[in-house]
């Protein structure tokens, strides 16, 4: 029986849901706040976009070598050690995916609320997204096709409203206010004191703290990895539909921001999480004062864009998370029912073609619902930046040990700047990150630690089978 696969596009378009969600809407008022000066925040973003497309480059040699579904979980489970997958794996199961979905519709819940529907704000605290994860794992239980034609619509309809924004917003340049030198190093103060007070040292760990906010936003760039087995061609597709996907947003984010920092007052935008919003108000405002009363329809046009991007992230976190905790139940790391089902053989040998697995995809809703119910989003964006950034890291530093290997030798453009950008940038940040912020560095740290532990009791309780790449 055969089973319908994703072409190229509809691989690209899971990168971009993946990658457009809540940090690109919400981390430029924060970082604005911690660094100060709007220049600062372009800055990131654009440093963040190369480590990013660094990433996607090292991310696609590796998929062209392991060829199955599983991301960080396959690639260091098979590279290094089962130990090492698990450790992936339990990360994508607490951050990678529960922590960032949590945020996406925690993200989305916030923005809903702000629409001027008063029976949204009846409603209690968190409903929304939970209702909207909800949805999610109903869209994708009905499985591969449907849910993917629903999320490629949506990434399209976003797309078309994003960039109806920014062409709106780029029209008003003349009259942006956050270009006003005097008016952004006032707001500049008293925002970044953290930042310019301690001299270079202290601005150097603020910048690195916003580098790992940003990352965040970046971090859906190797959404196609965890689908290599329900993508047609994928030592073709997949390294193509990261590439192509992670430039593509790495240049919408630099537009956006720039829009973001300095369309509206930089004192009115620094340290607030709707920075998205606040700046579509700015525009429309800006737009009315010519005498257009059109520009009232800008911020509703704006904050469109903005749920079906939240919404579309979260569509996008469920159908690849539970491919890795798939692909782990068939090494024998996790119980194999949760494997799934699919046409043919269903033993623990591989996983090959699209597989149906309602249990994981519930059992990530349900991680989802209690994230959402216990922490803030603050710090789900210092937790997941520095978690995240620990096991790209590790991954990215494959293609140096398998570089000249005999089975799998992975090649990579532009070798060695590639990898060493890469992995030097993320790991740099995440360094100086846990300077700063040691509680959520610490937890971070115990997330990986509990990966081990959890391999040890795996180990116990199914056994593991022989770690062997099965080439597509």
């Amino acid at each position: 029986m055969s089973h319908p696969k994703m072409n190229a596009p509809s691989a690209a378009a899971v990168v971009a849901a993946s990658m457009i969600g809540a940090g690109v809407y919400t981390t430029s008022g924060f970082t604005l706040g911690d660094l100060g000066e709007p220049q600062y925040v372009i800055a990131a973003w654009a440093i963040g976009g190369v480590i990013a497309i660094c990433g996607a480059l090292c991310y696609g040699a590796l998929a062209q070598q392991f060829t199955e579904s599983g991301g960080e979980y396959l690639f260091l489970a098979r590279a290094i050690h089962p130990a090492a997958g698990m450790m992936a794996g339990w990360v994508s199961l607490l951050a990678g995916f529960t922590g960032a979905m949590a945020f996406a519709a925690t993200t989305f819940e916030s923005f809903a609320r702000g629409a001027g529907f008063g029976w949204l704000d009846s409603l209690p605290d968190r409903t929304i997204a939970i209702v909207l994860v909800l949805l999610a794992a109903i869209v994708h239980s009905l499985g591969l096709k449907r849910g993917t034609h629903i999320q490629n619509g949506v990434v399209i309809a976003k797309l078309v409203l994003i960039g109806l924004f920014v062409l709106i917003a780029y029209s008003t340049l003349s009259t942006w206010q956050g270009t006003n030198v005097a008016a952004a190093s006032e707001a500049g103060v008293d925002a970044g004191t953290e930042a310019t007070s301690g001299g270079d040292w202290a601005f150097a760990l603020v910048f690195a703290n916003a580098l790992t906010w940003i990352s965040l936003s970046y971090s859906g760039f190797n959404a196609a990895v965890y689908l290599t087995d329900e993508i047609e061609q994928p030592t073709r597709n997949v390294p193509r539909a990261m590439l192509f996907g992670t430039v593509a947003v790495a240049v919408l984010y630099l537009l956006l921001n720039i829009i973001f920092v300095y369309a509206p007052p930089a004192a009115d935008v620094a340290g607030q999480p709707n920075v998205a919003t606040l700046a579509a108000e700015s525009v429309g405002r800006q737009i009315q004062a010519r005498g257009s009363v059109w520009g009232s329809w800008v911020s509703p046009l704006v904050r469109i864009a903005i749920l079906a991007g939240l919404g579309t992230s979260v569509l996008a976190l469920m159908q690849t998370g539970p491919r890795v905790y798939q692909k782990m139940a068939a090494d024998r790391l996790l119980p194999r029912w949760l494997i799934g089902r699919r046409g043919g053989h269903t033993g623990a040998a591989t996983i090959t073609g699209p597989v149906e697995s309602l249990p994981t995809i519930w059992i990530q809703a349900g991680l989802a619902i209690v994230v959402i119910c216990i922490s803030t989003l603050r710090e789900q964006l210092d937790y997941l930046g520095f978690t995240l950034s620990i096991c790209a890291a590790l991954c990215g530093s494959l293609v140096f040990l398998f570089r000249n290997h005999g089975v799998h030798p992975v090649r990579v453009w532009g070798y060695p700047w590639v990898p060493f950008i890469y992995v030097v940038g993320t790991l740099g940040i995440a360094t100086l990150t846990a300077i700063r912020v040691p509680l959520q560095a610490t937890v971070g740290l115990g997330t990986l630690g509990i990966g081990i532990a959890a391999y040890l009791v795996s180990r116990f309780l199914w056994g593991s089978r022989a770690f062997v790449d099965r080439r597509n």
